[in-house]
């Protein structure tokens, strides 16, 4: 592991050695934090791997599903095995925009007005059952999702690089908790589940966490410099036409079979994801393939439709069956 860089945890400031590492460290970069994070979520590869994909695509993550599946220890364990700054907002009906984002606190001493920062001013930001908050407070985190800042009175401050948020949303109780503001839902690269263990994994699991929890005992395996290095990494690593207008395509799909459809934001979380999932097979170029296997976790959950009995993933899958594959 390398050593930490303390200017990486300057918002705005990039570090000396921020230039791209080699795709073959990146792929084992990812492989170490995927082993990592198993030591204690059991069973649920695919999304651990999702999750490290769309870190690396410079993307933030909606888990979504029941309580008590392991989606605030997923968040956990990612944010533990990269030595960052993590920030917990446990999203509660009363929780105010000024307590995620931060607030100007009048000095009595200095007869000045001093910014105490929220806990938004990190590097990973858990938000713990962000749909119990009403939407105004939801809302704060619109600005630090899309453009890593967050402005207050007036004064605009930039957020940490790298800078990501992990939330999770309660699927039950819709009586207690508030739907997410679409423009929100927009602005998450990837919405996943996790679904109940297997019989198999679930003793595995409970075998780990009799006595002392694995999470206890986690320790880093990268920092944040390597991190934003292996984020340049994937953002050079070819896309040819022929993958982009299958994108568009795939994308065009759901805006004329879908009451709302995907945005171009949502084209580029595709692509981006893309090109991380090619980093993690150690390939320098997009392929098809790439897009097919991110394209139901990105599109979804950004696509409305106009009945109950067809969702956004009955359009991807559709998407996918009829758009020609380059």
């Amino acid at each position: 592991m390398t050593d930490p860089d303390s200017s990486a945890d300057t918002p705005g400031l990039a570090t000396p050695d921020d230039d791209a590492l080699p795709v073959s460290t990146v792929e084992s970069l990812c492989a170490d934090i995927e082993a990592n994070v198993s030591r204690v979520i059991v069973g649920h590869e695919e999304a651990v791997e999702h999750v490290v994909t769309a870190i690396l695509g410079r993307g933030h993550v909606l888990l979504d599903d029941v309580p008590g599946v392991g989606k605030t220890m997923l968040a956990r364990s990612i944010s533990t095995s990269v030595d960052c700054t993590f920030r917990r907002v446990q999203f509660t009906p009363d929780l105010l925009p000024t307590d995620v984002t931060g607030v100007n606190v009048f000095n009595q001493k200095t007869r000045e007005f001093e910014f105490n920062e929220g806990p938004v001013f990190a590097n990973i930001v858990l938000g713990d059952e962000i749909n119990r908050a009403p939407p105004k407070t939801q809302a704060a985190l619109l600005e630090a999702m899309e453009e890593q800042q967050v402005t207050v009175d007036g004064e605009t401050r930039a957020l940490p690089e790298p800078f990501v948020v992990i939330a999770t949303q309660n699927a039950v109780e819709p009586n207690r908790t508030y739907e997410l503001p679409f423009a929100e839902v927009d602005r998450f690269m990837k919405k996943l589940t996790l679904g109940y263990p297997d019989p198999e994994a679930e003793a595995e699991l409970l075998g780990r966490t009799v006595g002392d929890h694995p999470i206890e005992s986690l320790e880093p395996v990268t920092d944040t410099r390597t991190l934003v290095r292996a984020r340049e990494t994937v953002s050079r690593v070819t896309v040819s036409e022929a993958v982009r207008e299958y994108a568009t395509h795939l994308v065009g799909y759901t805006r004329d079979h879908a009451h709302i459809g995907v945005s171009p934001r949502g084209t580029i979380s595709l692509l981006c994801a893309a090109q991380a999932r090619a980093v993690t097979d150690g390939r320098e170029f997009v392929h098809p393939d790439d897009i097919r296997q991110e394209a139901p976790f990105v599109l979804s959950h950004r696509i409305k439709t106009n009945s109950r009995d067809r969702t956004g993933e009955n359009v991807v899958a559709d998407a996918l069956e009829h758009v020609r594959v380059p």
